[in-house]
């Protein structure tokens, strides 16, 4: 309780003073149950063991079942989806509900405990924890560019349909620091979200310029390749957010660090690749 002897002792009195009755009997260094004090006694047991009943089940709640989880389809699809077994295996008392939505989710009106955010960073009032850093790159399936097909230059990427989100403006970014001026105007279909563009690439339709988040599942198990090793650095970024009165609760803890832990592990295996090259 945190109290001492003498304050346990004080609250006795004061319990024994409102009630009118005593508890206990005083002898020497002993205390000694009343009869009244042994009928208090059943009752308040049965009262405590409910709370710690209570307080137990609470606890469980915190630590397993279920956790609803807000993405964006793109980073559900092509990142989260590929790792719930290995989840599953680690927490099984856990039961990931994952709700992928383009929208941020409202944390005060809506039934979600955890998001994945991409963005700045910059959300008053929740708490944030980065996820990840992340560069664009071209990405491409390895068999586009077997053969006679390699590329050894930026320049070399114009030979095949580009494929990219809504305009050229990033691929223009990405040529321009290439230093190649380029005008890759109807080279390539237009897709509306990050997860096609890059199943696309996978599918050698194209290269496509993927973030590293969403790439690196596909790149460590040999479905893309990075044809040239010049990329942007990216300002925004993946984050893990909840609002900060449950960020110690204990499955939500639990997420966050596996979350952490696969992105310390893409980020490990990416540049194993990379210094193998």
């Amino acid at each position: 309780m945190n109290v001492t002897q003498g304050a346990v002792s004080h609250q006795v009195k004061a319990l024994e003073d409102t009630l009118g009755l005593k508890l206990f009997h005083r002898e020497r260094q002993r205390l000694i149950l009343t009869e009244a004090g042994r009928d208090y006694l059943t009752v308040i047991r049965n009262a405590l063991d409910q709370i710690a009943v209570g307080t137990e089940r609470l606890l469980q709640r915190q630590e397993s079942g279920v956790l609803t989880v807000s993405t964006s389809p793109d980073f559900a699809a092509k990142w989260l989806v590929y790792r719930l077994g290995r989840f599953a295996e680690r927490h099984p008392k856990i039961n990931l509900r994952v709700s992928a939505t383009a929208h941020h989710v409202d944390f005060a009106r809506e039934d979600v405990d955890v998001a994945v955010r991409h963005g700045d960073g910059k959300w008053p009032g929740l708490e944030v924890v980065r996820l990840c850093s992340e560069r664009l790159f071209p990405v491409c399936s390895p068999k586009l560019i077997s053969g006679r097909n390699r590329i050894t230059t930026a320049l070399d990427l114009l030979k095949f349909p580009l494929l990219r989100l809504s305009d050229w403006n990033t691929w223009m970014r990405w040529f321009e620091a290439a230093g190649v001026a380029a005008d890759p105007v109807a080279q390539g279909p237009t897709l509306n979200s990050a997860s096609m563009l890059i199943d696309a690439a996978v599918d050698g339709q194209g290269i496509a310029l993927a973030r590293t988040t969403l790439a690196a599942w596909d790149i460590l198990n040999g479905r893309l390749v990075r044809p040239i090793d010049i990329s942007l650095r990216m300002s925004n970024t993946y984050w893990i957010v909840c609002p900060k009165v449950s960020s110690k609760v204990p499955k939500i803890a639990t997420f966050r660090n596996w979350l952490l832990a696969e992105a310390a592990e893409d980020a490990r295996g990416l540049k194993a690749l990379d210094d193998a090259v």
